[in-house]
């Protein structure tokens, strides 16, 4: 039986759900979830139900609550040392904590501009003020980790890390809006892609009813 629950949001539009819920599939962690429709009018009603925060993802287990995305993987890593969702080595572990914490607090511009949407597809659309500075930035973290960290595998920092949870939704913005990017980082959105785990969600959400409209275009 799950020890954990995570409650999550719509898995076409919730980014934030998708970072703990990756991370927990690819580490194989056992978890119930569940799904709580975003910008419905009872949202907020049954979110409160689950945290005091208001938002999704919350990580239950018995009578602890963790919220926010990064610190339920953050709480996953120190309680699951054994799956490796940190690199070994500390200076790869500090570099992944440090990206990890950028992708957490910054890239305004182009989360605004493009919210995620994985089963449409917006060629050339969401390219606001800044969207392309965030891109540039993006693209430079991904190439720098692996040309440094990322001999050992697919991924950031050679194996799924908790990194590559945190852009996961990232990379699936730039398939929906069709982001040029240059043949490293296509490999490394490619291995993204091609998680079981990642295509699963994607199948989710393609299935799923609900209509946000300020995420349409």
């Amino acid at each position: 039986m799950a020890t954990y629950t995570l409650v999550i949001g719509n898995k076409n539009y919730s980014s934030w759900s998708l970072r703990p819920w990756l991370a927990l599939r690819v580490a194989e962690i056992a978890f119930e979830e569940l799904i709580i429709p975003l910008d419905e009018p009872t949202t907020r009603e049954e979110i409160l139900k689950h945290t005091g925060s208001g938002r999704v993802p919350v990580l239950k287990s018995g009578d602890l609550r963790v919220w926010d995305s990064l610190a339920i993987c953050e709480y996953l890593a120190e309680t699951h040392p054994d799956v490796g969702l940190w690199p070994a080595a500390p200076a790869a572990r500090a570099v992944a904590r440090a990206v990890s914490a950028e992708m957490h607090a910054g890239f305004t511009a182009l989360r605004a501009a493009m919210p995620m949407n994985i089963r449409s597809r917006f060629p050339g659309r969401g390219r606001g003020p800044g969207v392309q500075d965030d891109i540039n930035r993006i693209t430079a973290i991904w190439r720098r980790c692996r040309e440094r960290f990322g001999a050992g595998g697919a991924f950031l920092f050679g194996d799924f890390t908790i990194a590559d949870a945190m852009f996961a939704p990232v990379v699936a913005r730039f398939v929906t809006y069709e982001v040029e990017v240059g043949a490293d980082e296509a490999a490394y959105m490619a291995a993204i892609g091609a998680l079981p785990a990642m295509r699963d969600w994607a199948a989710a959400a393609e299935r799923e009813p609900w209509i946000i409209d300020s995420a349409e275009f």
